[in-house]
């Protein structure tokens, strides 16, 4: 149970379907309070349409909604009123890179404010750098930023869990 009197800060990470948002959505749950999901995919298909709408079926109309693709400071900030999971980083990384944003002083401005919340934030983000070494250049440069923001920000976080087929695995203890 995390109190909302210091801030908690959380990274799951994964592989695709790993189980990571729902696991995510256990521990927010078990926070207490009003949780809020902040969204950074942005529903370009049917099939993206059909994900994000079973995502808001199985959390239930209970939690708030925050959907922002590229300012992941200013949603922070604005729903600092109860736990809040970011789902998810790999997604805001990619948004940010298509607008050609300054993605590392963005990830950096992400890990510096965690300590100035109120409230828990739980981060869901994809482990890309397990797989074969990409045949193209856009490829590697996306998966070597995906591996700099996922390390940026377990560094910043309290707790980091490593997801494996629903099965999480804490890699970083938070203090007891």
């Amino acid at each position: 149970m995390c109190h909302f009197g210091m801030a908690k800060s959380i990274l799951i990470t994964g592989g695709a379907r790993s189980g990571k948002s729902l696991f995510a959505e256990r521990s927010i749950a078990k926070m207490g309070g009003a949780p809020t999901y902040i969204a950074t995919a942005r529903p370009q298909d049917d099939e993206m349409d059909v994900r994000i709408a079973a995502h808001k079926a199985r959390r239930g109309a209970e939690w708030g909604l925050v959907e922002e693709p590229l300012d992941l400071i200013g949603a922070l900030r604005a729903s600092d009123t109860g736990p809040r999971l970011v789902d998810c980083l790999t997604l805001w990384l990619t948004n940010l890179m298509l607008a050609e944003a300054d993605w590392r002083a963005a990830v950096d401005e992400v890990a510096g404010v965690l300590p100035t919340l109120d409230h828990p934030v739980v981060f869901v983000t994809n482990e890309v750098g397990l797989g074969i070494v990409p045949a193209n250049a856009l490829a590697r440069r996306f998966r070597d930023a995906a591996g700099t923001v996922n390390q940026t920000i377990a560094d910043a976080a309290d707790e980091v869990f490593l997801v494996v087929a629903g099965q999480p695995l804490k890699v970083k203890p938070g203090a007891a």
